[in-house]
C-alpha cells in the first residue's frame, strides 16, 4: 500500500467503510503495475512541459486573463467531461465547486496533450482550440450535468479525506488510444507560489500549477482518466427535451455561470495578491567621503509592485528641497532614484536614508557621508568634554582594567518622556581612544538587558561617530532602560538611561489606557492563545474587562473575537483557519468607554507547532511544475488507541484549556480528536465538538457554567473509526485558578537625584505569575496620583524620573498578573525631591577607604586590611588600589603604586619591601563611576618577620535550596584550625565568568555558624562561592571554589509547609515527584540531622514526608530542612522562630476552640445627626453566621429604639440607637455564632466615659440642626492687615440671598455702608486705626427663615492685649529708616509709622545709653511721625541714636548715626535756619486792616488805615497805579507811632478810582499790600476801567508757596536740608482790552489775604527762607491771574 504524505495525515479521518467500490478497484488496479511505469511518467512529463507552451500560446489568442486555467482549455477536453467525472474523481469535498474544479482538473492532462500536437501541427490547431473554447460553455454544462446524475446515482458517504486512486495520463504519443497511467502524487511539503512573474503566459501558468498543486494538498483527491473514447466536437447530438428536462438545464446553466463567475473572482484576486509585491532594493545607496565644496551624489534602484514612493532622509528627517532650494535635487525615473547634494559643507556629515512605501511595506536602505575639512580638526578636548576623568596611574573602567581601547560617550541621551504615537530618538556620540580606521566597533542596543534587532517599530544607525535608535512610532511596549554598548573586540563599555512613554489622550473622556504586549503564547490549528498587560491607566474606572480583536495578514479588516468582555489577561481566538497567519490586538473598557487599540501582536501562524517546526527546516522552493512518484504504499488502518497524560493546563472563569499527547497505538495514518465533558460525580459524557474534529493535542473548552466542576476525556479518530478514550480528568471547577495577587508591602523611598526618587517595596504573599508592578506617586496634599511607569517593572526597585525638585511626594504600588491588579499598597512615607549625597549622580566615585591596618608581616612582604568606605557612590566597590611609600628619619618619600589591577577584596599582601624599612600606605576605592579619593596617609608600620597562626581552609562546600534569587552555603570547619579556636567564617561569591578580582565578601562579620543563607541573587546568573575560617590570629586562606550554580526556582520545586489540622497538630511537609528508588527524605535543624526524635515525629509514605511536633516549645526554635537523596538536589527549609511559634501556637488553639476572628473589637462612634452607632468587624462571616445583643445581661431586640444589622459578606455587625438616655448607662456585648466558632466583644459605658459620649451626641445633634441653615464654619476671628487695621472675619456656609448679617459691639449694631455678597463664604469686618476705644465685645449673627446662627468675639483684656500686641507689632514694622532734620531750633531725628497708638512705648537711646529727656531734647508724636528734638546742638550731641519701639513682647529698633559729615551738615543747616528765622521775624510786614476792594459813591468820604511792623522801624509810601503817590489838598497821608497808618480822602470823585499800594521796607525786606478803590458815579457809571485804561498796566503777581501738605512731602524726599521755596515775583501786560472782575462780598475774607511781594534785594540777595507759619498763610491765598 502506498503511504500517505504529511499532508494528508493531519486530514484523514474517515472510515474504510466509506471507501467507493471504483475507487477500491483502481487502488488494486494500481498495485498490479509494475516499475516499467516509470517510462511511461518519463514520457508523461515531457508531454506535460509541451503542453504547457502549447497551452500558452493558446492562451494568447483569445483566452481570458481572469479565468482559471482550469476553464481554459480545448474542446476535446468538455466534450468528454461526463467520462472525466464518472472515472477521475475518486473524492468528493465538502462543496460542490471543488468537485468542478477537480473535475475541470481532470481534464487537464488530456487537454495539454492535445495542445503539444497541437502545437506541432502549428496554428490551424491553435484556431481549433480557440473555436472550441467559445463552444465549451455548453459542452461543460451537458457534462455537468451528466457527472452530477452519476454522483446521485452512487450511494455512498465521502469524507474529508479519500485514498488516491492512481492518476492517469494520455501519453503524447498514443493521444487517441484509451491507456491506464496514474498521475503521481507529491510526497514532499505543500509549497506556495513565490515571484511574481513578468509575461502574461508565465502568470498564466503560475495559475495553472497553482489550481493543480491545490487540489492535490488541499482537497487531496485523485484525478484520473481512463478509457475514454473520442469524440469528433463536429459531431451534433439532437433529442427532443422535455419541459421538465429543459427547465432542469436551463437551471444547470444558471448554476453553471454563477460558479464561473465566483471562480474568476477567486483567481482574479488570486492573481491580484500575487502581482503586489513589497518594496526592494536592488541596488542601495553607498556611502561617501568627500571634501568641502565637492558635490556628491546618492543612487538606488527599487523593485516593487505597485511602483514604491521613494523619500530621502538625513538624521531620520525628511529633506525638504522647497525649503533649501538648490542645496538638494531628488530624481525618480524608471525605478532609479537619486539625491544630489550641491556644495557639500561640514554640516552635510549625516546618515543620508532612503524609504521605499508601497501597500504592501516599507523598506529602507542607509548610507552616510562625511565631509573632510582641508584644514584644522575638530579638537580632541571637544570630543572629551563631560567625560569622566581619571587618575593615569589608576587606569581602571568600569568593566575591566587598562585595556588598549579607552571608550568614551560624549553628548549622552537623558532620561526620555514620550508620548504613545510619538517618534522618539536616543543618541551618543562615541570617543574611542586609539581610533585605528580597520578596527570598527559593533554598536548593540539593548533595552531591559534584551538585544533590539531592527524592524518597523525600531531604526537604528552608526555613523562612525553617533549611535542612535531611534523609535518611529512609541508604545508603551517600548518603555524600559536602554543601554548601548560599544563593542571592541574582548572589552566593551556601556551607557544606560530609561525611556518612559505615556499614554496616547483617549478618545474618549475617561476611557482606559490601551493594553500592551499583546502575545501569542500557544499557537495550534484550533485556536492561539493571546496574553496581554494591563494598564496602569484606568481613565479613573475600574476596567469591565478586554475586547480581543484580530485580522488576517495582507488584510485591513479586524473582526471582535469576544462578544462579552473577559477579565483574565489571557483568551483563547478559535474559529481560524487552519495555515493562515493572523495578528492580533486588545481594548480595554469601563464604564467611560473603550480604550484605543493595543499595538497589534507579531504575526501567528495557525499551525501545529510540529508542522511549524518542519516548515522551518525544509524552507520553500518554486513551483516548478514537476510531478514526484512515491514508491510507498499506505498502510492498513488501525484504529487509534486512548490519547495519554491528559491534563487541564489552565481554567478560567471563561474557558478551560486541555492537553494531551498523542497516542502510541495509531498507524500510519494522521488522527483526530473528539472531546468529552461531563459533570464531576455524573457519567452523562457529552462531545464538545460534535461537528469538526480536534486536529491538535490542545483544546479551549468554552460555554461551561462558573462554579461547577467538569470531568474531560479525549478519543482518537481516523478512517479505521474511533477509538477508546482516555483516563477522565479530575474535577475541575470553572474558576478563576490563578488569583489576583494582594498588595505590596513597605513601599521605601530613598533620595536619588534632583529629579528622581529610589523606590523599593517587598513581594506581596502568595504571589503567583506576577507580571510586573505598577508605581504611582503623588504630590503631598493634592490628592492626584500619577503613573510613574507605563509598563510593569520586575523586581521590587524601581527609580522614579521627572519629579519636581523641592516638592514632597508620597508613593504606592500596585501588583500585576493575569488575573488583574492587585490593591494599592499603604502609602509611603513623604520624601522631599532632592538630591542625594554625591550631587545627585546615579554613580559617585565613593569616599576614601579608613583604618589602614597590617594583618601580616615578614622580612619582605605586609599585608594590609582596611575598612569599605563609608559612602559607596551609590554603587557597588569594584576595587581597591593601594599606594606605599618609604618614611626616613620621619620624611616621606615618594608615592608607589603597589598594585595595577584593582583588588575587590579588603587585604592585599605588598611584596618586595625592605626589611626593617618604615611604610606609609593610602588606598583608594573605585566603582563604576571612577576611582575615589585616597585615603589618608596611615600610621608608619615597620616591616619585619611576624608569627601569624591563621586556619586553613574550609573544606566540604556544597550548595543547597538553590532558587532564583537564593542559595544556602554549607561548610565543614578546617581540619587545621591554627593556634587558637575558630572565630567564625567568612563567605565569598561571584559570578562564574567573572574575573578573580571580582570576588566579594557576603558578610563583614564572622559567621559563629557553618551554613549561611545568601540573598539577593540574579536569577539565571551562574555564581562561585568559597568560605575563610579566621581566628584570634586572623582570617586563614579561603576554601576550593564550589561548582557552578545557577540562581534559579526549576520547574517543579516545592517548599515546605507548615500545616496545622483541624485538631491542632503542627507539622511540617515536603513533597518530592523527583526521587529514585534509592532515594530517601533527610530531615536537620540548624542543618544538623535530627537524632532526638522525643520532640519530633517523622513519617514519610511515598514522595511525601511528615515532620509533627509533638508539643512544639522554645526547644523547637531553628531552622529545618529536608534534603531528598539521589537526587538533583532537591532540597527546602522552614524557619521557626519566637513570632512563627507562637503564631503556631494561636493557630493550634483556634482550630481546636475555633473562635469568628475579629477585624475589630466593639467601638461606639457619634453619627453625623447625633445618633450612636456601636459596631465590630469580623474577618469573615458565613452565610449562616449570627450575632445576638445583649445590654446588661438582657438581650435586645431590633425595634423602634435599636436598628440592628449584621452584613455576612463584609462581616460588619452594628447597632444604631437615635438619642442616649440615662436609663442607657451600661455594659453593650455583641454575641456572633458562626457554625461552630464563636466569639463576643464588650463595651462598657459608664460614669463619666457615659455622660462624655452622651454630651458629643446631643452637641452632635445640635450641630446637625444648626447646619440646617446659615451657619459659621469658622467662628469669629481677628487679623491684622499689612496697613495695621484690625479685620474681623468668619467662615459662613448654607447661605443664600435672603440671608442677613449682623454686627453688634457691646450689644448695639454696627452699622455697615455695605451689604455682604457671601461670594467667597467669609464675612469681614475692618476697624481702621484699632484702639483702646475699641476694646469691646463682637458677634456677628446669621438669619434667614431657615434659622440664626451667631459668633462672638471678646476683644477684652488679656484677648485686647493680645491684638494690640499684634497691631503693635505691625506698626513697629511699618516705621521707617531714621532721618535728620534741621529746624530754626535744632536738629530733629524723625520716622514715620502708618499711624500711632497710646500702647506702642517709643524709647531713645543714644550711644548705647538711654536718653533723659530735658527743655533741650524732648520727644514726640505728630501725626504719624515720631521724632527727637535736640535744641540747641553741641558737639556732644554726636553720636549713634536708636529708636525703640516695644509692642509689648518684642522690641524693633530704628538706627541713625549722627556724627562726622552728618552733623556738620545738619548743624551748618541749623546755623542758617537759625539766622533766616531771625531775619523774617524782624522784616517789614503789613499786618492788616487794608480791604482787596472798596466801593464807595461819587462825593463821599474815604478812610483806609492799617498796622504795620519792622524792627527797625519801616518807611512806608504809596503808590497809585503803581506811580509814587503824595498827601495833597484832597488826600492825607498819615504814619504815626511807627506802626499806624491812615489813608483819607474827603470827597472822592471817579478821578480817584484805582489801585493804591502802600510800601513798607526796612532792612530785612520790603512788603507791598494793594487796595483797589472803585468809585461810582451818580449816574451808576463807574470810571474804573476807564482809569485803568489810562494806565494801561495790569499787575500780575503770583507768588510760589509752599503749602503745610506739600512741604510735609518735600521734607519726607530730603531729611538733611529743610527745604526752602524761592518766592518769585513777575509782571505781565495784560490784555488792553481785558476789563477786571468786580469781587463779591462773599470773596471779600480771600480778598483781604492778598499776597505780598519781596524786592530784588530780599528775593536775589538775601534769599531768606520763610517760616511754616507764613508759608501757610500765603500759600492758602494765591493771586489769581484775571480772566
Amino acid at each position: 500500500m502506498m503511504s500517505l504524505p504529511f499532508y494528508q495525515r493531519h486530514h484523514e479521518h474517515y472510515d474504510r467503510a466509506y471507501r467507493h467500490k471504483a475507487l477500491q478497484s483502481t487502488v488494486s488496479q494500481y498495485q498490479k503495475e509494475t516499475k516499467s511505469k516509470s517510462a511511461v511518467y518519463a514520457q508523461g512529463s515531457t508531454a506535460y512541459a509541451r503542453g504547457s507552451a502549447a497551452y500558452r500560446h493558446a492562451s494568447a489568442a483569445d483566452f481570458s486573463l481572469d479565468s482559471s486555467a482550469a476553464y481554459s482549455h480545448g474542446s476535446s477536453g468538455y466534450d468528454l467531461e461526463s467520462a472525466a467525472y464518472s472515472y477521475g474523481s475518486t473524492a468528493y469535498d465538502h462543496s460542490a465547486a471543488q468537485s468542478k474544479r477537480s473535475s475541470a482538473y481532470s481534464l487537464d492532462s488530456e487537454s495539454l496533450s492535445k495542445s503539444s500536437a497541437a502545437y506541432r501541427h502549428g496554428s490551424e490547431s491553435i484556431n481549433k482550440l480557440a473555436a472550441a473554447y467559445r463552444l465549451g460553455s455548453e459542452a461543460y454544462s451537458l457534462g455537468l450535468k451528466d457527472s452530477n446524475l452519476m454522483i446521485e446515482d452512487q450511494s455512498y458517504k465521502m469524507s474529508p479525506k479519500a485514498k488516491r486512486a492512481k492518476q492517469n495520463l494520455v501519453s503524447e504519443d498514443k493521444e487517441n488510444e484509451a491507456i491506464d497511467y496514474s498521475v503521481p502524487i507529491f510526497t514532499g511539503r505543500e509549497v506556495s507560489i513565490s515571484g511574481i512573474t513578468d509575461t502574461e503566459e508565465e502568470r498564466i501558468k503560475e495559475s495553472a500549477a497553482y489550481v493543480a498543486k491545490r487540489n492535490l494538498f488541499a482537497t487531496g483527491e485523485g484525478v484520473s482518466v481512463s478509457k475514454v473514447a473520442k469524440s469528433t466536437s463536429e459531431e451534433e447530438h439532437h433529442e427532443k427535451k422535455s419541459r421538465k428536462v429543459a427547465v432542469r438545464e436551463s437551471a444547470e446553466r444558471v448554476a453553471l455561470k454563477k460558479t464561473l463567475e465566483e471562480t474568476q473572482a477567486f483567481h482574479k484576486k488570486l492573481n491580484q495578491d500575487k502581482l503586489l509585491h513589497p518594496p526592494e532594493f536592488v541596488i542601495e545607496p553607498r556611502s561617501h567621503t568627500i571634501w568641502e565644496k565637492q558635490n556628491v551624489k546618492f543612487h538606488c534602484s527599487v523593485a516593487g509592485w505597485p511602483a514604491p514612493r521613494v523619500t530621502w532622509y538625513k538624521n531620520n528627517v525628511p529633506i525638504n528641497v522647497q525649503t533649501h532650494p538648490g542645496k538638494y535635487i531628488i530624481e525618480s525615473r524608471y525605478g532609479l532614484h537619486s539625491l544630489e547634494i550641491s556644495t557639500c559643507d561640514f554640516d552635510d556629515t549625516a546618515q543620508y536614508r532612503a524609504s521605499a512605501m508601497n501597500v504592501k511595506g516599507e523598506i529602507s536602505a542607509y548610507a552616510s557621508l562625511v565631509v573632510k575639512r582641508y584644514k584644522g580638526e575638530i579638537e580632541a578636548s571637544l570630543l572629551h568634554a563631560g567625560t569622566v576623568s581619571m587618575p593615569l596611574g589608576f587606569g581602571v573602567t568600569p568593566h575591566g582594567y587598562a585595556s588598549r581601547f579607552e571608550i568614551s560617550f560624549v553628548d549622552k541621551f537623558d532620561v526620555a518622556f514620550g508620548r504613545e504615537g510619538e517618534t522618539m530618538s536616543l543618541g551618543c556620540t562615541v570617543v574611542i581612544n586609539p581610533d585605528i580606521k580597520r578596527f570598527k566597533p559593533d554598536i548593540e542596543w539593548y533595552r531591559n538587558g534584551v538585544l533590539i534587532t531592527p524592524s518597523k517599530w525600531v531604526q537604528m544607525h552608526w555613523s562612525g561617530e553617533r549611535a542612535s535608535l531611534t523609535l518611529t512610532h512609541a508604545n508603551k511596549e517600548d518603555e524600559g532602560l536602554y543601554t548601548l554598548r560599544v563593542v571592541m573586540g574582548d572589552y566593551y563599555e556601556e551607557y544606560s538611561n530609561y525611556v518612559f512613554v505615556r499614554d496616547a489622550d483617549a478618545e474618549i473622556p475617561g476611557a482606559p489606557g490601551a493594553p500592551l504586549d499583546v502575545q501569542c503564547l500557544d499557537a495550534n490549528k484550533d485556536y492561539v492563545i493571546v496574553s496581554w498587560k494591563q494598564p496602569a491607566v484606568d481613565g479613573g474606572n475600574p476596567i469591565l474587562g478586554y475586547f480581543i480583536d484580530r485580522c488576517e495578514v495582507g488584510t485591513t479588516h479586524w473582526t471582535q473575537c469576544n462578544e462579552t468582555p473577559v477579565k483574565f489577561a489571557r483568551f483563547p481566538v478559535t474559529g481560524l483557519i487552519e495555515g493562515r497567519s493572523y495578528i492580533f490586538r486588545v481594548r480595554a473598557l469601563n464604564k467611560a468607554g473603550i480604550s484605543l487599540p493595543s499595538r497589534v501582536s507579531e504575526p501567528v501562524a495557525a499551525l501545529d507547532p510540529a508542522d511549524r517546526a518542519r516548515l522551518r527546516s525544509h524552507p520553500s522552493a518554486p513551483w516548478t511544475g514537476q510531478i514526484i512518484v512515491t514508491e510507498e504504499e499506505p498502510a492498513e488502518g488501525v484504529v487509534p488507541g486512548p490519547p495519554t497524560d491528559l491534563q487541564v493546563i489552565e481554567a478560567t472563569k471563561n474557558y478551560v484549556v486541555l492537553s494531551w499527547k498523542p497516542p502510541g497505538q495509531r498507524g500510519h495514518e494522521g488522527i483526530m480528536y473528539f472531546v468529552e465533558k461531563c459533570i464531576a460525580g455524573t457519567e452523562d459524557w457529552q462531545r464538545v465538538n460534535t461537528e469538526i474534529p480536534v486536529k491538535s493535542p490542545r483544546f479551549a473548552v468554552f460555554d461551561l457554567a462558573e462554579g461547577k466542576s467538569y470531568c474531560f476525556r479525549v478519543r482518537c479518530c481516523n478512517s479505521a473509526g474511533i477509538g477508546e478514550p482516555s483516563e477522565a480528568t479530575e474535577a475541575t471547577v470553572v474558576d478563576d485558578k490563578l488569583d489576583i495577587p494582594k498588595a505590596p508591602g513597605r513601599v521605601m523611598p530613598t533620595r536619588n537625584t534632583d529629579t528622581s526618587v529610589v523606590v523599593t517595596w517587598t513581594e506581596p504573599p502568595d504571589a503567583k505569575e506576577l507580571v510586573g508592578y505598577y508605581i504611582e506617586s503623588s504630590v503631598v496634599g493634592s490628592g492626584r496620583w500619577e503613573p510613574c511607569n507605563n509598563n510593569p517593572v520586575k523586581g521590587t526597585r524601581f527609580i522614579c524620573h521627572g519629579l519636581t525638585n523641592g516638592e514632597k511626594y508620597i508613593f504606592r504600588v500596585r501588583a500585576v498578573n493575569a488575573a488583574g491588579l492587585s490593591e494599592f499598597s499603604k502609602d509611603s512615607e513623604p520624601i522631599e525631591v532632592q538630591a542625594a549625597i554625591g550631587g545627585g549622580l546615579l554613580h559617585a566615585a565613593p569616599s576614601p577607604p579608613y583604618d589602614i591596618m597590617v594583618l601580616e608581616s615578614v622580612r619582605d612582604s605586609m599585608v594590609l586590611g582596611w575598612k569599605q568606605p563609608k559612602v559607596t557612590g551609590g554603587t557597588e566597590i569594584t576595587g581597591y588600589y593601594v599606594n606605599y611609600r618609604e618614611v626616613v628619619d620621619g620624611v616621606p618619600g615618594k608615592w608607589m603604586e603597589a598594585n595595577i589591577k584593582a583588588i575587590s577584596e579588603r587585604a592585599y599582601r605588598i611584596q618586595n619591601l625592605k626589611e626593617n624599612m618604615v611604610y606609609q600606605f593610602q588606598v583608594a576605592a573605585a566603582n563604576l563611576a571612577g576611582v575615589g579619593t585616597p585615603s589618608l596617609p596611615s600610621q608608619p608600620f615597620k616591616c619585619e618577620e611576624w608569627t601569624i597562626a591563621v586556619p586553613g581552609p574550609p573544606h566540604d562546600v556544597t550548595c543547597t535550596e538553590v532558587r532564583k534569587d537564593s542559595l544556602v552555603l554549607l561548610w565543614k570547619e578546617p581540619v587545621y584550625t591554627g593556634r587558637s579556636p575558630i572565630a567564625g567564617y567568612y563567605v565569598d561569591m561571584k559570578e562564574t565568568e567573572a574575573k578573580e578580582e571580582r570576588w566579594k565578601s557576603v558578610n563583614e562579620k564572622p559567621l559563629q555558624k557553618k551554613f549561611l543563607k545568601i540573598g539577593g541573587l540574579k536569577e539565571g546568573v551562574s555564581y562561585v562561592f568559597r568560605v575563610r575560617a579566621a581566628n584570634q590570629a586572623g582570617v586563614g586562606k579561603p576554601s576550593d571554589v564550589t561548582d557552578p550554580v545557577v540562581a534559579e526556582t526549576r520547574p517543579g520545586t516545592k517548599e515546605v509547609v507548615v500545616d496545622v489540622d483541624d485538631n491542632g497538630v503542627i507539622s511540617l511537609n515536603f513533597a518530592c515527584d523527583q526521587m529514585s528508588p534509592n532515594s530517601k527524605f533527610v530531615w536537620s535543624k540548624n542543618y544538623e540531622p535530627i537524632e532526638d526524635d522525643s520532640r519530633l515525629n517523622i513519617d514519610t509514605k511515598g514522595g511525601k514526608s511528615k515532620a509533627t511536633f509533638k508539643d512544639l516549645g522554645e526547644d523547637d526554635l531553628g531552622i529545618y530542612s529536608c534534603v531528598v537523596t539521589d537526587t538533583d538536589g532537591v532540597s527546602s527549609s522552614h524557619t521557626i522562630d519566637e513570632e512563627e511559634m507562637k503564631r503556631l501556637l494561636a493557630l493550634s488553639h483556634e482550630r481546636k476552640f475555633p473562635t469568628v476572628p475579629l477585624a475589630s473589637e466593639l467601638a461606639v462612634e457619634i453619627l453625623e445627626k447625633g445618633e450612636v452607632r456601636f459596631w465590630l468587624q469580623a474577618e469573615k462571616l458565613s452565610g449562616n453566621a449570627k450575632a445576638n445583643f445583649v445590654f446588661n445581661d438582657k438581650e435586645i431586640f431590633n425595634g423602634e429604639k435599636y436598628k440592628m444589622k449584621v452584613d455576612q459578606k463584609t462581616g460588619l455587625v452594628e447597632m444604631i440607637m437615635d438619642k442616649l438616655e440615662d436609663k442607657d448607662e451600661g455594659t453593650y456585648t455583641f454575641q456572633l455564632q458562626d457554625g461552630k466558632a464563636t466569639n463576643q466583644s464588650s463595651l462598657v459605658l459608664i460614669g463619666d466615659v457615659f455622660k462624655k459620649l452622651r454630651d458629643e451626641a446631643d452637641f452632635q445633634r445640635k450641630e446637625w440642626h444648626r447646619k440646617q441653615g446659615p451657619h459659621f464654619v469658622d467662628k469669629l476671628g481677628w487679623e491684622v492687615t499689612d496697613d495695621c487695621n484690625v479685620m474681623l472675619k468668619c467662615k459662613v456656609a448654607n447661605i443664600k440671598k435672603e440671608t442677613h448679617i449682623v454686627w453688634y459691639k457691646d450689644d448695639r449694631e454696627i452699622m455697615v455702608d455695605e451689604e455682604h455678597d457671601f461670594k467667597d463664604g467669609v464675612c469681614t469686618l475692618l476697624i481702621s486705626e484699632f484702639s483702646k476705644k475699641d476694646a469691646g465685645t463682637y458677634e456677628v449673627i446669621l438669619k434667614d427663615d431657615r434659622g440664626k446662627d451667631s459668633s462672638e468675639l471678646k476683644l477684652k483684656d488679656t484677648a485686647f492685649a493680645d491684638l494690640m500686641n499684634e497691631v503693635c507689632r505691625r506698626i513697629a514694622l511699618s516705621a521707617t529708616d531714621l532721618k535728620i532734620q534741621s529746624t530754626a531750633e535744632g536738629i530733629r531725628l524723625y520716622s514715620y509709622v502708618t499711624y500711632y497708638v497710646e500702647d506702642l512705648r517709643v524709647g531713645w537711646v543714644h550711644n548705647d545709653t538711654q536718653i533723659r529727656f530735658t527743655d533741650r531734647v524732648k520727644t514726640g508724636v505728630t501725626g504719624e511721625q515720631i521724632w527727637l528734638q535736640i535744641n540747641e546742638p553741641t558737639p556732644q550731641d554726636k553720636g549713634r541714636y536708636t529708636m525703640e519701639l516695644f509692642d509689648g513682647k518684642t522690641g524693633h529698633k530704628k538706627t541713625v548715626d549722627l556724627s562726622g559729615q552728618a552733623f556738620d551738615e545738619a548743624f551748618a543747616e541749623f546755623q542758617r535756619l537759625k539766622q533766616a528765622a531771625i531775619a523774617e521775624k524782624n522784616r517789614a510786614r503789613v499786618l492788616g486792616g487794608l480791604p482787596d476792594v472798596v466801593t464807595i459813591q461819587e462825593g463821599k468820604a474815604l478812610n483806609l488805615s492799617c498796622t504795620v511792623w519792622g524792627d527797625p522801624t519801616p518807611e512806608v509810601s504809596w503808590l497809585k497805579n503803581e506811580k509814587t503817590f503824595v498827601s495833597d489838598a484832597n488826600c492825607t497821608l498819615k504814619f504815626e507811632s511807627g506802626k499806624n497808618v491812615s489813608f483819607t480822602i474827603s470827597t472822592v470823585s471817579t478821578l480817584d478810582s484805582g489801585k493804591y499800594s502802600i510800601v513798607v521796607k526796612n532792612k530785612y525786606g520790603t512788603e507791598t499790600s494793594d487796595v483797589t478803590v472803585i468809585v461810582i458815579s451818580v449816574s451808576g457809571q463807574t470810571d474804573t476801567a476807564q482809569g485803568l485804561n489810562q494806565n494801561n498796566i495790569t499787575v500780575s503777581k503770583k507768588k510760589k508757596a509752599t503749602t503745610a501738605s506739600k512741604r510735609k512731602e518735600e521734607e519726607k524726599k530730603d531729611f538733611i536740608k529743610p527745604h526752602v521755596e524761592e518766592i518769585i515775583a513777575t509782571e505781565e501786560t495784560p490784555n488792553p482790552n481785558e476789563i477786571p472782575p468786580v469781587e463779591t462780598e462773599k470773596d471779600t475774607k480771600t480778598n483781604q489775604r492778598a499776597a505780598k511781594t519781596t524786592d530784588g534785594k530780599a528775593a536775589v540777595g538775601e534769599m531768606v527762607p520763610q517760616p511754616t507759619e507764613s508759608l501757610d498763610r500765603q500759600g492758602k491765598k494765591p493771586l489769581e491771574k484775571k480772566p
